[in-house]
Parts: structure tokens; C-alpha cells; sequence
């Protein structure tokens, strides 16, 4: 069981808290970016520079994950194929990405890009407080005790 970060644009206060589960529940945990984070030095804690290109830390996380991973990532395109290998996945949000919900969420997230590529729709997600923290907090914990229990 390993976890894994998309941590491109993962928020640092969701990178601390996997940091500190990982230590706790001694679970390697491995952030994988194009470019450089700054990460505490650990055995359980592992970092992936990848290249520029679109997609590359995708891609290695794709390719690298296994079922009894959990994998953190707003990417709904990556959550997709890998909610389809019976990967747990987690926003950085606390949604839970599953075999009910990654076909719709998927869509939307299609449905937006189109939107605002003609510029109907601009704007991003809202800002990363304290309540998001929260709910990234207690999914996270519940999943990473779920995969505990079945190993």
C-alpha cells in the first residue's frame, strides 16, 4: 500500500497532513511533480521530478500506482482511468472519486472546459481554507483506514 501525490498544484496544507499520516501510520508516501518541492527528509517520504510534459506526473502516477494505492489529485482525468484500476481516489477537497461518480464528474468537468474555452465560463475553483482542509482531512483519514484494515 502506497499512497501518491499529484503534487503539482496540491495545496500545502493537504501535502503537511499526508506527510504527517504517513509517519504516524507508516505508509510510504510518494509526490510526484515537475518541479521541485521542498519535502522533510524520510524513508517513508519520496519525491518524483518529472519533465514539462502536459501530463508527465499524470502519467507516472498512472503508470507506477496499484489497486490498494490511494492516490491524491484534482485531476479528474487521471482520477478516471485510475478509479477504473480500483485505485482509491481523493481530491485535494475530500471528494471521494468512485466507480458512481468519476463518469459524471468527468463529464462536468468536459462540459466546463468547453465553456470556457469559447469563454462562457471563466474563473477557477474557490480558495483552499479551513473548511476544505477538513473534509481533505477526514476523507483522507477514512480511506487510509479502510486500505489499512484490508492489508
Amino acid at each position: 500500500m502506497k499512497i501518491w501525490v499529484d503534487a503539482d498544484a496540491c495545496p500545502g496544507a493537504v501535502r503537511d497532513i499526508v506527510i504527517a499520516a504517513s509517519h504516524k501510520r507508516k505508509v510510504p508516501a510518494t509526490f510526484v511533480a515537475n518541479k521541485q518541492l521542498s519535502l522533510p527528509i524520510s524513508d517513508l517520504i519520496a519525491f518524483v521530478l518529472v519533465g514539462n510534459a502536459p501530463d508527465a506526473a499524470d502519467a507516472y502516477i498512472l503508470e507506477q500506482s496499484q489497486k490498494g494505492d490511494l492516490v491524491i489529485t484534482q485531476d479528474i482525468p487521471l482520477a478516471h482511468p485510475l478509479v477504473h484500476k480500483q485505485i482509491v481516489v481523493i481530491s485535494p477537497r475530500g471528494l471521494v472519486f468512485d466507480q458512481d461518480n468519476i463518469g459524471e464528474r468527468l463529464s462536468v468537468r468536459d462540459m466546463l472546459q468547453d465553456m470556457r474555452d469559447v469563454g462562457i465560463v471563466t474563473g477557477g475553483p474557490k480558495q483552499f481554507g479551513d473548511k476544505e482542509k477538513r473534509e481533505f482531512a477526514s476523507s483522507f483519514d477514512r480511506e487510509l483506514t479502510k486500505l489499512l484494515k484490508k492489508v
